[in-house]
């Protein structure tokens, strides 16, 4: 999505900043123009202030997006992915577990995903970062309870991870 929305604002640094922020955030945009978040309006000052920039470059941005038939449908469409259950998982009694891996190789929340259902664990959390919009993309499983030392092992010598941290 973002090689998409990345070409047409290549020499525009700033409404590329607000388009990687409205991605980062699942931010959409009306038809007449309003910022949304589900069924929240989000104010170009606000938006502004996060990434830096003038409220204009925001409002600048959003026109330019819905001028163009494909950047409208994508940014019209978009929803944010939902709550993340990372920082209070301990809160919670859950454990944390980060898999670094080749992204662009298939099966790594597979191979992962399926070394814990084996063993009877219950996931409660999956978030992949995009390769395309993160340097270096994560899988982040939320997990009910702790973790047993045999289990991490296993998952630390599957082929398709090259790191795992266990945060509880």
């Amino acid at each position: 999505m973002l090689a998409i929305a990345g070409s047409n604002f290549s020499r525009q640094k700033g409404r590329f900043s607000v388009v990687k922020k409205m991605i980062e955030l699942g931010l959409s945009i009306t038809p007449s123009g309003k910022l949304m978040i589900k069924d929240v309006k989000i104010q170009d000052s606000s938006l502004a202030n996060a990434v830096g920039v003038d409220r204009r470059v925001v409002r600048d941005t959003v026109i330019q997006l819905l001028e163009d038939p494909v950047l409208q449908n994508i940014f019209c469409n978009t929803k944010p992915v939902g709550t993340s259950l990372v920082e209070i998982a301990t809160l919670l009694g859950y454990s944390v577990l980060l898999i670094s891996g080749n992204s662009l190789e298939p099966g790594v929340i597979s191979e992962v995903t399926g070394a814990l259902a084996t063993k009877g664990i219950v996931i409660r959390q999956a978030l992949a970062d995009d390769p395309d919009t993160v340097i270096e993309p994560k899988l982040t499983l939320v997990i009910e309870g702790k973790l047993p030392d045999e289990i991490i092992a296993k998952i630390r010598n599957l082929k398709c991870v090259r790191g795992l941290t266990l945060l509880n």
